[in-house]
């Protein structure tokens, strides 16, 4: 079994308004993966993924795959814990 963690994204470009939470939440769909995302007040989408290492990285490439024409950047925090989370969901 791999190594459990968490990475969280804060994205930041022309992610909010274009239906970059539904999206992800799409992409969400294809992968093991656990957490949210979530608008934040200042423009930037935030989003948490929990799951085994390779299959966060999966995701996380699914996303850039998706949605790389609206992010002009990432900024990435990667933990080792457990889930915390029971799906993944759109915080609102």
């Amino acid at each position: 079994m791999e190594e459990q963690l968490q990475i969280e994204v804060c994205y930041s470009g022309q992610v909010q308004g274009v239906g970059f939470r539904y999206e992800v939440r799409q992409v969400a769909r294809d992968y093991r993966v656990t957490g949210y995302v979530e608008n934040l007040a200042d423009g930037r989408v935030h989003l948490l993924a929990e799951g085994e290492r390779g299959e966060v990285g999966r995701f996380l490439e699914g996303v850039r795959h998706a949605l790389g024409a609206y992010i002009r950047h990432a900024e990435e925090t990667e933990r080792v814990a457990p889930p915390e989370c029971g799906d993944f969901r759109i915080r609102l």
